[in-house]
């Protein structure tokens, strides 16, 4: 069975990670999706909040996904899935910086998972989780970004009214 990992914040999910978790699953026979316990990141929502949030997003796809917390290192949390590969997604050139050095780090950690990169869709390669949270604070639209669920709790979290 081929496992991938899919891990991030998630803090807000956006329509940019559902692109990539809809193709992640077309490459893999399980797909688990990583919510990362990272308080350095000062996220919106509770780890707990994250988990039940992308478990409500990915219920409709018909296809073997699991949402699971961790808070350790990554490759750590993919032996522990017996991952054979860490799905990342990318969406310019900044990414593409970032995301080498870690896999390099990776593939040191452990040469036996493979780390792939999926393009993010041209229409969803500007949506960042920061950025959704930074225009729904100042009361902007932000329902182009996440699904009409994760606006209202983006929202609700920020004090601002639909």
């Amino acid at each position: 069975m081929r496992i991938g990992l899919y891990p991030g914040t998630f803090d807000p999910v956006t329509n940019g990670h559902m692109d990539i978790i809809g193709r992640a699953v077309k490459l893999v026979d399980r797909l688990v999706i990583g919510v990362a316990k990272n308080d350095d990141k000062g996220p919106l929502f509770s780890t707990g909040e994250r988990v039940a949030m992308v478990q409500a997003e990915v219920a409709e796809i018909q296809a073997d996904i699991v949402v699971q917390p961790f808070d350790t290192l990554l490759m750590h949390f993919a032996e522990s899935l017996d991952a054979n590969v860490i799905v990342r997604g990318l969406r310019a050139v900044a990414d593409f910086e970032y995301e080498f050095q870690m896999t390099a780090m990776n593939q040191r950690l452990n040469d036996r998972i493979e780390t792939v990169f999926l393009m993010a869709d041209p229409r969803h390669q500007a949506i960042a989780s920061r950025l959704v949270k930074e225009i729904a604070r100042l009361d902007g639209a932000i329902d182009s970004f996440v699904s009409p669920a994760v606006a209202r709790a983006v929202r609700a979290k920020v004090g601002v009214k639909a």
